[in-house]
């Protein structure tokens, strides 16, 4: 149910109904918790998606929570977070890859540990179950060939490929590169009591049919049905802790009124930048720089893959404006591969997202250059023959890359976050080579004119890793706070290292791996805690 008030004491509290918040959501009000979800934006409903571009906008970031150092690059980071019910998975593209084994092994280069305090077989079963639960459309066996691990097959065929896909197949393998299905977590057929994808295109605006695998119609939903209370427009401005340092509630702003909640867990699920700001500002006389950050490592080793968009526009149509958001097939390099230039983690292609005349994923975008009759001609021919591949180069945990407090007050009373980054050199130094291959792909694909776009800001982690020394680290495996162990921390963020793949899979495995945990052991954790 939604909630318009809230108690003033409550078991759980969690912070953020996207993705990750809404999972333990579900996970604790079914096993018997009292369970309050805080979501700073709008109680959306499916009613409210509308396939518009201008109405798209409305889901993604709109307040100045982030501000940028002086120095810093382009930083196009509100595409990739979300508002309200839903968060950023209620838009985002149901791309669901695994990371594999290689990604968990890297070495912090200060520190000298491992950076996953975990491997992929830890886990490999949350996969498996998350999968098998939600519903994703793919080709496991095919999907080896890009890399793929061991693992459960998917339980949906991949979607069909329209005229686009086939011809850009063709470039890659032209190119010795091979391809898969896009896993995606978007019914190919109807599944967990959804309906299959009607292929116009739209996932950015969310999905009003609910094909695609958003929190509205997963998670929150089944939290909802357990008896989890959710309320929206409520902004966490801080955790609260006792003498002892522990977390014992936080303080919310809701409707221009302050209150306090007193809950045994903090569930920390807001977003990379959200959590690494409300722990920064939860200062107290037992953290005098913030919850968690005795170590100063709250905030640091923020990780921003860099876009490599390339296009082509080919003598055949191509029907572009056919199949989904994020793409119909994959690839994924990994440095190591075919002499590619030395970079931390590894890269994918996202191979045929449908296009719309303009914004995020438009036609007229990608050539910014051009104004009056050249745009007009332009895109006369592009709605014809146009055809894109999406590039994700992968970047490194460097510590120097940043989110600290100190930023103009805000309306919340809360000072906004201020980002220090610079791209690490092998990550440049990745995205130009994947600029590289993907114009030889077009090219290959038989297109008649090749471009590629200006590099831009993709998916975030880090800032919050998790790891087993405190020294070097926020929280452990489970997500929970060394320094406050009855508060968790949930999300992208708690990612310790980079792997250019998309997160959102990976992500709720871990908050599923943690959730049953912290379950199992609830009375032994909550002593501890």
């Amino acid at each position: 149910m939604v909630s318009r008030e809230f108690p003033a004491e409550t078991e759980v509290v969690i912070v953020g109904a996207g993705a990750a918040g809404s999972l333990y959501a579900a996970r604790f009000a079914a096993a018997g918790k009292k369970v309050l979800v805080l979501e700073s934006g709008p109680a959306w409903r499916l009613g409210d998606l509308i396939s518009s571009q201008i109405w798209a906008r409305r889901l993604k970031w709109a307040d100045p929570l982030l501000m940028q150092a002086p120095g810093a690059p382009a930083f196009s980071h509100r595409h990739a977070m979300g508002r309200g019910f839903g968060g950023a998975a209620l838009h985002h593209f149901g791309t669901w890859i695994r990371l594999r084994p290689a990604d968990f092994d890297a070495i912090d280069e200060v520190s000298g540990f491992r950076r996953w305090p975990i491997g992929y077989e830890d886990l490999r079963p949350f996969y498996d179950f998350i999968q098998k639960e939600v519903g994703i459309a793919g080709d496991a066996r095919a999907e080896r060939a890009v890399g793929r691990p061991r693992g459960a097959p998917y339980p949906m065929p991949p979607h069909p490929l329209f005229a686009q896909a086939r011809l850009l197949q063709r470039g890659f393998a032209a190119q010795g590169l091979a391809t898969a299905p896009l896993p995606l977590a978007i019914n190919s057929r109807p599944y967990a009591k959804r309906p299959s994808c009607i292929y116009d295109g739209w996932c950015e605006a969310g999905c009003p049919t609910g094909a695609l695998a958003n929190p509205l119609v997963t998670h929150l939903a089944s939290a909802q049905r357990s008896g989890a209370e959710v309320v929206a427009e409520a902004r966490v401005t801080q955790v609260l802790t006792d003498e002892r340092g522990r977390a014992n509630g936080v303080e919310v702003q809701r409707l221009g009124r302050s209150h306090v909640v007193r809950s045994r867990w903090v569930i920390l699920a807001a977003s990379v930048v959200e959590n690494s700001r409300l722990l920064l500002n939860s200062a107290s006389s037992r953290h005098r720089e913030g919850l968690g950050n005795r170590s100063g490592q709250v905030g640091r080793g923020l990780m921003v893959d860099l876009v490599a968009p390339v296009y082509g526009i080919f003598d055949e149509p191509t029907d572009s404006h056919m199949g989904v958001s994020a793409g119909q097939l994959l690839h994924r390099g990994a440095p190591q591969d075919r002499q590619r230039p030395t970079a931390p983690g590894a890269y994918q292609w996202q191979i045929a997202p449908s296009l719309k005349p303009n914004d995020l994923l438009g036609v007229a975008a990608t050539r910014a250059d051009l104004f009056g009759t050249p745009l007009d001609t332009f895109m006369r021919r592009s709605a014809r023959g146009m055809a894109s591949i999406v590039g994700f180069a992968g970047t490194s945990a460097a510590p120097e890359n940043r989110i600290v407090g100190g930023g103009p007050v805000g309306a919340d009373g809360m000072p906004a976050a201020m980002l220090q980054y610079r791209h690490p050199d092998a990550t440049l130094r990745l995205r130009r080579h994947l600029v590289s291959e993907g114009e030889a792909v077009m090219r290959a694909a038989g297109a008649v004119d090749v471009w590629s776009g200006p590099p831009a800001g993709g998916h975030l982690a880090g800032g919050t890793a998790m790891g087993s020394d405190a020294a070097h680290s926020v929280c452990d495996s489970h997500g929970r706070c060394h320094e406050a162990p009855n508060v968790v921390i949930a999300g992208s963020g708690v990612f310790p290292g980079g792997s250019g793949t998309s997160p959102t899979f990976t992500l709720l495995a871990i908050a599923e791996r943690s959730a049953r945990h912290l379950l199992a052991n609830w009375r032994d954790s909550a002593a501890k805690a």
